[in-house]
């Protein structure tokens, strides 16, 4: 059969942690092996003989996700019945068994082995089977929640769509929220870019065979503008940023054009980093939490503590951030005062301002050291933030883009720390500059690039470089 790259992506991951629980399956055989041989009266074994079990584990961890693969244990995993699961199950621990016994036909096997052994297949078999349940119940789940599906946005003539989707395999449409089937031969490219702004769509996918080819290339910039990743069944299209790539929906070969990082093993590791290293920078950083809150409420009472805003995530998608308050507690009120007393240090939509009067006393303080952006470590805890990418805009600044091609920095996890805020904002007045560093950044992602922006922000924070 053939799979998409996220399908094949995603089998990898469960490959890695069935392997995972492969290996925790045996070590737990491990450690019952002497308490099964004393309830028994066999008595207790030697240690020695649990290393010499290692060449098992060799054999074991790497090949029992592949033939998992090879039995069809990772096919529609939503529509599997638990029937279906234990029948591959058993035919995988079978061939291992099978396996393992002809490798001991050459070795002399000692009662504690085969006790590992036994044990080891055993917790496999449950484990596996238990991972297998619980992934179908999720996806099941997923299926359910309409904001966990991927929102998509299918354009092409409604005949065209018809036969698209009707060729599809339902198990690859389950996944999707389809937001609106576009007409791309009664409406406008114009259309298509609000949709795509207001709706916060993930990708869309053209099934534009008939359609006329310049309204496509249109559509197709569109998509590119903003950073969402177009799809095309049709014709090649040349493009000036996103990188063509073929990928399969189904069995139909689909051309990408694709300009933000691709779904790859340096992402899913970037998304395990984030919310680790966050997590344990809260933990770190508890004494400070407790020294700004104390603070802020001393100096500034009668107002909260926390200051919240919503701010356009990826695909503009909103969502809450949050801050140790710095200003006053009618800041918002005071905003278009504050533009006309004083300006903007900063040309175009957003506005910064050296010193802005709303900021009380300790509030600049916490500014100076970057202390105010640590609660938003809750938000990279909860997936809105990364802990590298472009900084969040309020919804109203997004709004007020001049150009659309400024939208497609929304096309990433917006991030507590960027290229902008270590590579000199203190220098940066022009918000064309700003988004050129957040373009760059976003057209050249690599985690060695997030590691090195991550290293730079430690100084940046430690001697409040840039901090307003």
């Amino acid at each position: 059969m053939t799979i998409s790259r996220k399908q094949s992506f995603t089998t990898q991951a469960f490959q890695l942690a069935d392997a995972l629980l492969v290996w925790v399956a045996f070590l737990i055989g491990g450690q019952l092996r002497d308490v099964v041989r004393y309830l028994v009266g066999m008595g207790i074994g030697d240690d020695d003989m649990l290393a010499s079990m290692n060449w098992v584990l060799y054999v074991c961890v790497p090949f029992t996700p592949l033939l998992l693969d090879r039995f069809g244990f990772y096919d529609r995993m939503r529509q599997k019945t638990t029937r279906t699961s234990v029948g591959q199950l058993v035919r995988v621990l079978v061939v291992i068994v099978l396996v393992i016994g002809a490798i001991a036909v050459f070795a002399k096997w000692l009662d504690a082995r085969r006790l590992i052994l036994g044990i080891g297949l055993i917790f496999v078999f449950v484990l596996l089977l238990v991972r297998d349940r619980l992934t179908t119940v999720w996806l099941k789940k997923r299926r359910g929640n309409e904001a966990a599906r991927e929102r998509v946005v299918i354009a092409g003539s409604g005949q065209e769509i018809d036969e698209f989707l009707a060729q599809l395999d339902p198990e690859i449409t389950a996944d999707w929220n389809i937001v609106e089937r576009f007409d791309l031969g009664l409406r406008g490219v114009e259309e298509l870019f609000d949709l795509l702004k207001s709706q916060a769509v993930g990708w869309v996918l053209f099934a534009a065979r008939h359609t006329e080819f310049e309204k496509v290339a249109k559509a197709v910039e569109a998509c590119e503008l903003q950073g969402v990743e177009a799809w095309i069944a049709a014709s090649f299209i040349r493009a000036q940023i996103a990188r063509p790539e073929f990928d399969m929906v189904g069995a139909k070969p689909m051309l990408v054009l694709r300009s933000t990082p691709e779904l790859s093993w340096e992402l899913m590791f970037k998304a395990v980093f984030d919310r680790v290293a966050a997590v344990l920078a809260i933990l770190f950083t508890s004494p400070i939490w407790v020294v700004a809150y104390l603070g802020v409420r001393l100096t500034s009472p009668g107002a909260p503590v926390f200051f919240s805003q919503m701010r356009a995530g990826r695909y503009g998608k909103p969502f809450r951030m949050w801050k140790f308050r710095t200003m006053v507690a009618n800041a918002e009120e005071l905003l278009n005062k504050t533009k006309e007393e004083h300006g903007n240090r900063m040309d175009g939509p957003v506005f910064k301002l050296d010193h802005d009067p709303r900021v009380f006393r300790f509030g600049a303080w916490l500014r100076g050291g970057s202390i105010d952006e640590l609660p938003q470590l809750i938000n990279v805890v909860l997936g809105d933030m990364s802990l590298v990418g472009p900084r969040p805009l309020p919804l109203y600044e997004v709004a007020a883009f001049s150009k659309m091609a400024h939208r497609r920095r929304l096309s990433v996890k917006p991030g507590i720390t960027c290229e902008w805020q270590v590579g000199g904002r203190n220098q940066i007045s022009s918000f064309e500059e700003w988004v050129e560093l957040d373009l760059h950044y976003i057209d050249n992602w690599s985690l060695w690039l997030d590691f090195c922006i991550l290293l730079k922000t430690i100084p940046a924070v430690l001697f409040g470089r840039g901090a307003k």
